[in-house]
């Protein structure tokens, strides 16, 4: 018998209806933050990164392709995966429908990761994706963007994720944790390598043949971009996620 609270149709309407005033409120603000986002100031990119692309070494300005505003999402796949990220990769799972339409409205999207480039094709075939997807291996782009520290960093603390300052941790504090340990297993790296890459979300904008940096966001501020998420938010039990759940979708059958 279910636990669930049961009404009539009635009961459910005027609840429903009572949801839906303060679904409009959270509509409204997000127009507002979004509005926000673009009047954040731009910072401009004076360092002159090169990337591994399918098509050789690449600037930052030619990630646009042609277009004046680039989206990069910082996937985790250190030098010492063997895999990348399960949680990265089931949001890269939806960047190949609606690249695209993104590529036909002035905006590039991009995947960019600190593994080698032959590693990263590897996996992109493994996983049936198209959107691009660019290495940082040569470059300090992954760092530059708190995405990715050294052992050294990890264990001294200090450094800066989600704009805030990370404390030291130890392998064996990390060993305890339950998520980071499921996603080590699932990249093949113990889980002191496998957290010092971070996931991330970066937006750039070209004027005048300058790049400028002109938002970022980290840890839950990707929850919009997962698109498997918003159907859960809508689903009767809701995220209902009291354990590291997500696989690569080809290891769901693999348990």
């Amino acid at each position: 018998m279910t636990k669930h609270r049961v009404g009539t149709r009635e009961e459910w309407r005027t609840a429903r209806l009572e949801l839906l005033d303060a679904e409009k409120e959270l509509t409204r603000r997000g127009d507002e933050l979004g509005r926000r986002r673009q009047e954040l100031p731009w910072v401009k990119i004076d360092k002159q990164y090169r990337f591994d692309t399918d098509e050789g070494s690449a600037s930052l300005a030619d990630l646009f392709r042609g277009r004046s505003q680039l989206l990069v999402y910082h996937f985790m796949f250190g030098p010492d995966y063997k895999a990348g990220c399960p949680a990265c990769s089931a949001i890269t799972d939806g960047f190949n429908g609606f690249a695209v339409h993104l590529a036909n409205h002035d905006v590039m999207l991009w995947v960019i990761s600190r593994a080698q480039l032959d590693k990263l094709q590897a996996f992109k075939r493994r996983m049936g994706w198209t959107v691009p997807w660019a290495s940082s291996f040569s470059t300090d782009f992954n760092a530059d963007f708190t995405v990715s520290i050294t052992p050294e960093q990890q264990r001294a603390g200090g450094t800066e994720y989600n704009y805030r300052r990370q404390e030291p941790t130890t392998s064996a504090e990390l060993e305890k944790a339950e998520g980071p340990g499921e996603g080590s297993a699932a990249t093949g790296t113990d889980v002191a390598t496998y957290v010092r890459e971070r996931p991330g979300m970066s937006a750039f904008v070209l004027e005048d043949g300058v790049v400028y940096h002109t938002y970022s966001a980290f840890a839950r501020g990707l929850d919009g971009l997962w698109g498997a998420y918003q159907w859960l938010d809508r689903a009767p039990k809701g995220r209902n996620e009291p354990h590291f759940w997500w696989r690569h979708h080809d290891r769901y059958n693999q348990r």
